[in-house]
C-alpha cells in the first residue's frame, strides 16, 4: 500500500507561481513513477507531467499546454515528488492529484494506469 499526500495549491494570479509536493509512504519510492493529473470541473481528469526512473537517471514528459512553465521533479531521499508551476494562467485552475506508478516500465499518462492517488490539492489561478 502506497499513501501519497499533496500540499502546496492555494490561489494565485496570473502570471505567478506555486510549488505542489507530493509525500509518498512506502520503501521502494526510487522505483516509482511518479505522475501529476489535474482536473477540472465538469472536466474529465487529465495527465499534466510525470516522472519516470530509468537507466540513466530519470524520464520526463509534460503534456503540451504546461510545456516550458511546469517543471516536475523528484526526491528520492524524501520520498517526494514536486511540481513547480511557473506562468500560471485561469486555465490551469484544477484540483491536482499525485499518482504512483509501481509498475513503472513504460511512460504513461493515462490515468487508470496508475495504482495509487493522492486526495488532491485545489489550485486557483485569478485574471
Amino acid at each position: 500500500q502506497v499513501e501519497l499526500v499533496e500540499s502546496g495549491g492555494g490561489l494565485v494570479q496570473a502570471g505567478g507561481s506555486l510549488r505542489l509536493s507530493c509525500a509518498a509512504s512506502g520503501r521502494t519510492f526510487s522505483s516509482y513513477s511518479m505522475g501529476w493529473f489535474r482536473q477540472a470541473p465538469g472536466k474529465e481528469r487529465e495527465f499534466v507531467a510525470v516522472i519516470k526512473p530509468s537507466w540513466i537517471g530519470t524520464d520526463i514528459y509534460y503534456t503540451n499546454s504546461v510545456k516550458g512553465r511546469f517543471a516536475i521533479s523528484k526526491d528520492n531521499a524524501k520520498n517526494t515528488v514536486y511540481l513547480q508551476m511557473n506562468s500560471l494562467k485561469p486555465e490551469d485552475t484544477a484540483v491536482y492529484y499525485c499518482a504512483a506508478d509501481i509498475d513503472s516500465g513504460v511512460l504513461r499518462t493515462a490515468p487508470g494506469e496508475y495504482d495509487y492517488w493522492g486526495q488532491g490539492t485545489q489550485v486557483t489561478v485569478s485574471s
